[in-house]
């Protein structure tokens, strides 16, 4: 089933990964593969993070080559191995695989539960929660630079939890989902602008963001389309038109070539501005502003965030699911 890209079947088990993701997220019971990414990259790093700054360098691009074709061999071999037993068996693990590289409930409940407390007016445990979901200082955030802070993660990671993941389980089943995923780790453990990293995770930040170029501004596309559909009755359709020239305008300006893109349609939809001064270990990091604001940011966006997301992930799918019968009425 996986060695088939774009195929129906395969289209039907992704399907189904996003209703068993919706319904039960990451079952506590259940070991999570990237969890055994991470172990692994976190031992690489502390052997091979050493050194001058070009042997970093080289290392960091050593780690990506051994990490990443790991990953895909190990899935790949064990679902052909589980294919020999019993066709079932296969379809049975790589359902549970696709579902593991999917984070649409998950990324949905960690921003809920900062919208709830604010919507109590229990600030301190909104930050709390938001402090579970973001790398920035917390401790102070009034409740717009709370809402900030998780409207600006529910849109990055729609494309990292959720479409860059269909995007590559579409083209390659599970091997190329957790490959991905791989990928992604890669990023979140290594490539960080810091002493430690920004030689050693070179290689993984710019894998990175190959891997997600196309995902991300197909995010936005999709988020866009289906906005309307999701806005129930609150769209504003002089900001909707503006929305993808106020896109290409600002995406640029973020510190990543891809987070920009659901980031600023986000914030342009939604008529906030996101962006602006974020602290690090108490140290001031700057940045650009995405979108205008219409209004001033409050609880309320986070839900309306969440709907976006809703909305990019399932234009998504139906933009893959064109694909597939495109492909199927040329062939």
């Amino acid at each position: 089933m996986s060695g088939e890209p774009l195929s129906l079947t395969l289209l039907g088990l992704v399907l189904l990964a996003i209703v068993l993701d919706l319904l039960i997220g990451d079952p506590p019971v259940l070991p999570h593969p990237v969890v055994g990414m991470g172990r692994l990259i976190e031992a690489l790093e502390r052997a091979w993070n050493r050194g001058s700054p070009r042997a970093r360098r080289l290392k960091g691009f050593l780690l990506v080559a051994c990490v990443v074709p790991l990953v895909y061999g190990l899935v790949r071999g064990a679902l052909e191995l589980l294919a020999r037993l019993h066709p079932w068996l296969e379809g049975l693990a790589e359902l549970w695989l696709l579902a593991s590289a999917l984070a649409i409930k998950g990324l949905r409940d960690a921003a809920l539960a900062v919208a709830r407390p604010l919507a109590r007016g229990d600030l301190e445990t909104a930050r709390q929660a938001v402090a579970m979901i973001v790398g920035r200082d917390t401790h102070g955030l009034d409740e717009a630079e709370v809402t900030r802070a998780t409207v600006e993660t529910v849109a990055e990671n729609t494309v990292d939890g959720i479409t860059a993941p269909l995007f590559w389980a579409l083209l390659g089943g599970a091997p190329l989902a957790l490959t991905y995923k791989a990928v992604n780790t890669l990023d979140s453990m290594v490539g960080h602008r810091n002493a430690r990293h920004a030689d050693f995770g070179y290689a993984s930040a710019r894998l990175d963001d190959l891997a997600n170029w196309l995902p991300a501004r197909l995010t936005a596309l999709t988020m866009w389309l289906l906005a309307p559909s999701v806005q129930h009755g609150r769209i504003d359709w002089r900001r909707w038109r503006r929305a993808p020239a106020g896109t290409l305008r600002d995406a640029p300006s973020h510190p990543s070539p891809n987070a920009g893109w659901p980031e600023s349609m986000t914030a342009w939809l939604l008529g906030v501005q996101l962006g602006g001064l974020n602290h690090y270990g108490g140290e001031p990091s700057r940045r650009a502003t995405l979108g205008v604001a219409d209004a001033p940011l409050c609880g309320e966006h986070i839900s309306r965030a969440i709907a976006l997301m809703h909305a990019g992930w399932v234009g998504f799918v139906l933009l893959m699911a064109w694909a597939v019968w495109l492909r199927g009425g040329m062939t």
